[in-house]
């Protein structure tokens, strides 16, 4: 059975084929759908996918074929879609191929981060478009590291760390941390005692120590884009 955003996406394709042949964008179903983010488009695909429903013609952005018709099934009621979307979620993200890398979504690109010594970071109205592949679930947004304090953690000066928005990480994960509500910076989350230690992946650099209250997580490193000039 088909939830109902899974069936009027099955039928916003279908229509799209017949009538140009071509099937839509993923910013033309998210805004089809009305829905907030492409992500979601993309959770859709893979359980229509998953259900035989449609699939991927490979080597090709936009290319979608619809192997069986929405007719073939019916709608989930309105009362289950949530419990039946919570089940879809969890089986998608425990069975999920990696994404093609030619579907591409646009996140924030929220300005720089210092990997060094705390800097302001800077609110943008900037995009930048990133294959889904590297992407899990979660809101994310980008930001250019500026430093050199992260580099035995592979992350180098210029490089855009993607980052899955959170206000909590466990220690030792890589983390965007906002200092006392007014510096940026990526660093190592540690928690001692009554204290905060943001480490640094360079022997150049010592960890910085705060009070509980002047450190705040704002998202945790879901991946790396880097330019090569």
């Amino acid at each position: 059975m088909l939830t109902a955003k899974q069936h009027e996406l099955i039928q916003f394709i279908q229509k799209r084929l017949d009538e140009t042949g071509i099937s839509p964008s993923f910013e033309e179903m998210k805004e089809a759908l009305e829905l907030k983010s492409k992500s979601g488009v993309h959770r859709l695909i893979s359980a229509l996918e998953e259900r035989g429903f449609i699939r991927r013609l490979p080597n090709r952005a936009r290319a979608l074929e619809v192997i069986k018709k929405p007719e073939d099934a019916t709608p989930t009621p309105r009362a289950t879609i949530a419990a039946n979307d919570a089940v879809a979620s969890a089986s998608e993200l425990m069975n999920k191929s990696p994404e093609p890398a030619n579907d591409v979504i646009e996140i924030p690109l929220h300005g720089r981060i210092a990997a060094g010594a705390p800097i302001e970071a800077l609110e943008g109205q900037n995009s930048l478009p990133v294959p889904a592949a590297l992407l899990g679930p979660g809101e994310h947004y980008a930001l250019e590291v500026s430093g050199d304090s992260m580099i035995e953690a592979g992350i180098f000066d210029g490089d855009f760390a993607l980052v899955r928005r959170t206000d909590s990480a466990r220690d030792g994960e890589i983390v965007v941390a906002l200092v006392r509500g007014e510096e940026a910076t990526l660093k190592y989350l540690h928690k001692e005692g009554g204290s905060v230690r943001l480490d640094p992946a360079n022997a150049s650099y010592d960890p910085q120590v705060y009070g509980p209250d002047e450190v705040q997580v704002q998202g945790k490193l879901a991946g790396l884009l880097r330019r090569y000039h």
